[in-house]
């Protein structure tokens, strides 16, 4: 038989932990929880009461770095009331000051007539003191809640003071939390995560919503750390967990394991990019080449009951739990494009991993092709290296970060089964039958080993694996960071960036529908492409049933110029592979010491010149005058 009351033995053995600092994690009776990651001047608490069934409520406390979730029986008979007090004097003592927020729900009004056409909007009503509010905690934690927004409509929040006609009283008494320098907050939300006729919980909404939720409550428990407390954290991130149960890192290691089974872009690319080009100009470039692939080393289907089966659900916290679920989604989707070569299903996709190429994107592209010739920067004949003479350079080029980081194990092999370079899983691949400029080689060594290779290990240096096998959408941010690396070593021109741009019309011509020959055509007839060239382009853009990813590029390149112009930092970026997207969540789990700062940087931060092309960049540097920096600085 369970206890029905907590002892005082280990009520001291919680609050013995705590004193050294340790943390705590105990099971509460038959169906309690407590968890305080470290000693915080905060305390999320969830408690049902009898008679109460509220399915889905605690979740939204979960994942905190201090939380309770009460027994569903008296707090004052079972103890729970009593730990509380103890644990508030403590940390009170502690930091000056201490919060209590509660959480609980409310059942939605259903007899509202807009519910019959629009779905319920979120909506919260926060119970505060009467006598000395937390003033500032309470405005930061209205704002935060204003900005939660659930199937399109935006959150309303309410206020009312605790009183006996409120829907609870508070868990400490006001005199009591007075003399205790506690301050106790109430928030309460209507229930639209739940089905109003089974009771049963709409898992999505209740995601989005506990994610929002928890950003709230981390940026009320900074504001009132900061203003009514002794510590003086620097960000509100820094009030999230540190300490993860083993399961989270278990999940971890398993989408990485699944992720790193596949090299998806080798799977996608064509082994006979040779025959086929002869094959072309044999029909005299009409007749849609036939492409062949690898056979696939892994079956689809049973990977995809095996991404399925790892229990993201068990994860607590909101933002490993948003991390998680986003690659399992691509994951997904990849494993889907892998049964779909050869068909048009393949192209859809292709688009939900990379999106459409926008008009915007379109007329970007089209200014450049007008604006460089198709003989920009044509010097006449340029001394070339055959793919065993730019593999020495390779190879020279990674001894140079394995002397700085010797867990860099990279390879660099030259392949028969390939068409151009690329990074595949931290190694350097070179097409055997490559001839690459020499005014080229600096570009691209950094782009692919200093962007490709140099974010996959500073990734694989993290505890945190998803960093190096890469963050759901990471390819964009990737290649923009590869391509302004040609920039830093005077390796951009306007050739390179008409090949951004032509692959950007290529993408565009094939989701509008044209066929292999004319965007072949286009490009060569209209735009002035080697021919040669112009079917490299097609063929990719085409590959698998229709690849986007040539297009992400030139956008890639294009949003990392507005992020560095609006105070971006660079550096931050380099910690492994993720998108722009993810840099908030990248702050945050540095603040909260999930992640530690990367291992390397690239070699051309090392260069004469880059603080002035860093200056010039977080000044505005526009797409132009990356290709004309040198003229302009001479």
């Amino acid at each position: 038989m369970p206890a029905d009351k907590i002892s005082d033995k280990q009520i001291e053995q919680i609050l013995e932990r705590l004193k050294e600092g340790k943390r705590v994690r105990r099971s509460l009776l038959s169906d309690g929880r407590l968890h305080i990651d470290r000693k915080l001047p905060f305390l999320i608490v969830y408690r049902l009461l009898e008679g109460e069934t509220d399915p889905g409520t605690s979740r939204l406390v979960k994942g905190e770095a201090s939380y309770l979730i009460a027994p569903s029986s008296n707090i004052k008979k079972n103890g729970v009331l009593g730990l509380i007090k103890k644990l508030t004097r403590i940390l009170s003592d502690e930091f000056g000051s201490f919060l209590i927020i509660e959480i609980w729900s409310k059942e939605i009004d259903r007899s509202v007539p807009s519910l019959d056409v629009m779905p319920p909007k979120p909506t919260f009503k926060l119970y505060i003191p009467q006598k000395q509010p937390p003033t500032k905690t309470i405005e930061v934690f209205e704002r935060s809640l204003k900005r939660v927004k659930i199937l399109k409509r935006h959150a309303s929040v309410e206020f009312d003071y605790w009183n006996r006609s409120s829907a609870r009283s508070p868990l400490i008494p006001q005199g009591i939390a007075d003399r205790m320098n506690c301050s106790v907050l109430g928030l309460e939300i209507e229930d639209i995560y739940r089905d109003p006729d089974t009771n049963e919980v709409f898992p999505l909404v209740l995601r989005r919503l506990h994610r929002s939720v928890s950003t709230a409550l981390k940026r009320a428990a900074f504001e009132f750390t900061k203003n009514r407390t002794t510590r003086k954290p620097f960000s509100y991130h820094v009030m999230g967990r540190r300490a993860f149960v083993k399961a989270v890192w278990a999940i971890d290691k398993q989408l990485a394991h699944i992720s790193q089974s596949f090299d998806f872009l080798l799977q996608v690319t064509p082994i006979n990019t040779d025959q086929a080009w002869r094959r072309f100009q044999k029909n005299r470039f009409e007749k849609m080449p036939i492409f062949y692939y690898r056979p696939l080393p892994v079956d689809p289907g049973q990977l995809k009951r095996q991404l399925y089966q790892i229990p993201i659900e068990k994860v607590e916290d909101a933002t490993l739990a948003f991390l998680f679920r986003e690659k399992q989604m691509e994951i997904d989707r990849q494993l889907t494009m892998l049964l779909d070569r050869g068909k048009k299903s393949f192209f859809y996709g292709s688009l939900q991993l990379y999106g459409e190429v926008t008009e915007s994107l379109l007329h970007t592209a089209k200014n450049i092709l007008d604006h460089y010739s198709a003989h920009a920067e044509n010097r006449g004949v340029r001394d070339v290296l055959n793919a065993e003479e730019f593999a020495v350079h390779a190879r020279k080029e990674i001894l140079y970060y394995q002397a700085q980081y010797p867990e860099l194990a990279a390879r660099v092999e030259i392949r028969d089964d390939i068409s151009g370079v690329l990074v595949s899983q931290g190694n350097f691949l070179i097409p055997s039958n490559i001839s690459i400029a020499s005014d080229r080689v600096e570009a691209l060594l950094n782009h692919e080993i200093g962007t490709h290779i140099l974010t996959y290990y500073n990734g694989k240096a993290q505890p945190f694996h998803q960093l190096y096998c890469g963050l759901a959408g990471y390819d964009e941010l990737q290649e923009g960071l590869a391509v302004l690396a040609e920039f830093f070593v005077d390796g951009l021109g306007g050739r390179r960036l008409r090949f951004l741009a032509g692959r950007v019309l290529a993408a565009y011509r094939m989701q509008s529908g044209a066929t292999f020959s004319e965007v072949f055509h286009d490009l060569s007839s209209t735009y002035g492409f080697e021919q040669r060239n112009a079917f490299i382009m097609a063929m990719r853009i085409f590959r698998g049933g229709g690849f986007m990813k040539d297009a992400i590029y030139l956008r890639g390149l294009i949003n990392l110029l507005e992020y560095l112009k609006n105070g971006g930092n660079i550096e931050l970026l380099y910690c492994g592979k993720m998108s722009l997207d993810h840099v908030g969540v990248i702050r945050e789990l540095q603040a909260r010491k999930i992640i530690s700062s990367h291992q390397l940087t690239p070699r051309y931060m090392e260069m004469a010149g880059v603080e002035k092309k860093l200056a010039a960049l977080e000044n505005g540097l526009e797409l132009f005058d990356l290709v004309d920096w040198r003229q302009t600085c001479t």
